[in-house]
């Protein structure tokens, strides 16, 4: 495979840091575009041979695709960001998300090529996958190893704010054209502006990652001949106790988000009749929450301790899971905000740290594939499979209470794993 590479130019860490955040932000509103659309619009588009509950799970599982994808593209990209650089990988995973998100925005629905429509739909989303798969890592060690030591928590906690912004951006555009054209106009055309819009907003997200220079760390071990040959295999043959341990720490935090942001929109507009547009806009203003409490919840790791903020984020999440879905039940739009605002915070506060959490867990000369590769591999069995478990669960319990036991018994053995963490720098 080729990875793109451009010339070096010299860079701060604040630039280096804003290159991270908003080439992330970008690559989050690409996946989380797709994932409104499926729960929303995909439905309707590419299986509208199915019954509702079936197409629903379906879309849910072409979705999911894109999860699977993840760990491969964190093994790809991981290799080659601790063999050649994480700078020049950066620039190819934007370029490969942002073509394949404007892909699916001209992609022809079942009615016009047949079974063609969702096989196509089900490739660009492992296309998507690949890309944010080897984006994670890379974005991050670029904000820890520009920056200092002592601010990683910090540093590492800002393309975490990509997520919550690529939240905002995917979800507010559908909303403005849920809101501006009639419900079938929508179905038909206006969601597929969001998807169009991408390969516009991927072009100032390359701008600015050319002009960041390579991590020091990763330039410091090309100059002393000390970069892994095989990073991966030396992963798994002398790091797997870390990377178990990533895993499952992350794998409860991703089930809670996920249900949280995702699934909420369907059980909101599907089983509880609440209109949709009620349901962007209160997942709007939760995400709009944690671009200020996912910074903060770093700063407070830096001062605190990792384990501690990530073991007591762990726990708020999991106690909210029972307060969660009572509150979006009675129908409230004010009700249904606090529930989501609420649910986001005590996300934010596992997903501040989370970054440099993963990261010193793993020694800089295979930092890029320990991180991506556990990281990416939670997202299987955390965000991949969530929203198809709490919609199976509730299918066959008729009771939300099922699937508040799946996310807080996930949280509960991720706030465990971190017991077990151990923090590795340089």
């Amino acid at each position: 495979m080729s990875v793109v590479d451009v010339a070096q130019p010299a860079s701060t860490p604040r630039r280096a840091i804003l290159g991270s955040l908003v080439g992330t932000s970008l690559e989050w509103y690409d996946f989380f575009l797709y994932a409104t659309a499926a729960t929303l619009v995909f439905p309707a588009v590419f299986f509208p041979q199915l019954g509702e509950f079936t197409a629903i799970l379906v879309s849910f599982t072409t979705y999911a695709v894109g999860f699977v994808a993840r760990p491969l593209g964190g093994m790809v990209f991981g290799h080659f960001g601790d063999r050649i650089g994480r700078r020049s990988v950066l620039v190819t995973t934007l370029i490969l998300m942002g073509v394949s998100t404007f892909l699916i925005g001209l992609l022809p629905g079942y009615a016009t090529l047949g079974i063609a429509a969702p096989i196509l739909l089900c490739l660009l989303r492992f296309a998507q996958g690949l890309g944010l798969g080897g984006e994670w890592g890379g974005a991050v060690l670029m904000s820890i190893e520009h920056g200092r030591a002592d601010r990683s928590g910090l540093n590492g906690s800002w393309p975490q704010v990509g997520v919550p912004v690529g939240l905002l951006l995917a979800n507010a555009v559908l909303l403005l054209m849920n809101l501006v054209l009639p419900k079938q106009a929508f179905v038909d055309w206006g969601w597929r502006v969001g998807f169009l819009l991408s390969g516009v907003l991927v072009l100032v997200g390359l701008w600015l990652r050319t002009r960041v220079s390579e991590s020091p760390k990763f330039a410091e071990l090309e100059a002393t001949g000390e970069k892994a040959k095989l990073p991966l295999a030396e992963v798994f043959r002398d790091h797997w106790r870390e990377l178990i341990v990533a895993i499952v720490a992350r794998v409860g935090t991703d089930v809670g988000f996920y249900t949280f942001a995702f699934y909420s929109t369907a059980y909101l507009t599907k089983t509880l009749h609440v209109d949709s547009s009620t349901a962007l806009r209160a997942v709007l203003i939760g995400a709009a929450f944690q671009v200020i409490a996912i910074p903060l919840s770093g700063l407070a790791s830096d001062l605190f301790g990792r384990r501690k903020v990530y073991f007591t984020g762990c726990l708020l999440m999991a106690g909210w899971a029972f307060a969660f879905f009572p509150l979006l039940e009675t129908r409230s739009p004010l009700l249904i905000v606090l529930a989501l605002v609420i649910a986001f915070a005590t996300h934010a506060v596992v997903y501040g740290p989370q970054a440099a959490f993963i990261a010193e867990m793993f020694s800089a000369r295979f930092r890029y594939s320990g991180a991506s590769v556990g990281y990416q591999m939670a997202g299987i069995f955390g965000g991949g499979l969530a929203p198809i478990i709490a919609l199976s669960l509730y299918e066959r319990y008729h009771s939300s209470l099922a699937i508040s036991v799946y996310v807080a018994a996930t949280l509960v053995l991720a706030a465990a794993a971190t017991l077990f963490a151990r923090r590795i720098v340089g």
